[in-house]
């Protein structure tokens, strides 16, 4: 999506911005922003951070979020603060494209299931399962088993 960062009042440039949502980290989403030839700025945040932001002012210390209504009441527009240790960039995004955006991610994992897709639990079972021969090692990029299975 297009977003635009305002540098001032009645001033914006704008930067191509992803938005993006994982169900192995089912409560977060991430936000990528192009903002020169390198790799891309990226934050997360709570998903029910964004969601809140819609319709009310939401976060407060490194991200908020809060709507700016169109005149005729509809919503139109969204702005995400977004503070680091050295600068602060407030952008603005058209609040319909991050509606769908969460519509399509409660597609994904729905709003109170998030814990069901934490596997947590089960991956640190998983570890000690089974014998040690047949216990994940990490070589790497590739895993392997004691025994030398891939």
């Amino acid at each position: 999506m297009e977003a635009e960062v305002v540098v001032a009042p009645g001033l914006a440039v704008p930067v191509p911005t992803c938005l993006r949502y994982d169900p192995v980290e089912p409560y977060a989403v991430h936000l990528d922003m192009q903002v020169h030839a390198g790799a891309p700025v990226r934050w997360t945040f709570a998903r029910d951070l964004l969601s809140a932001g819609t319709t009310t002012w939401a976060g407060g210390g490194d991200v908020s979020v809060f709507p700016s209504p169109d005149p005729d009441g509809e919503r139109g527009t969204l702005f995400i603060s977004l503070s680091g240790e050295e600068a602060t960039a407030v952008l603005r995004i058209p609040a319909n494209a991050v509606v769908a955006f969460l519509a399509r991610s409660e597609r994904i994992v729905p709003v109170g299931e998030e814990h069901r897709y934490l596997g947590v639990a089960n991956n640190v079972r998983g570890l000690f399962d089974g014998p040690p021969s047949r216990r994940p090692r990490f070589d790497g990029l590739r895993r392997r088993t004691d025994d030398g299975e891939e």
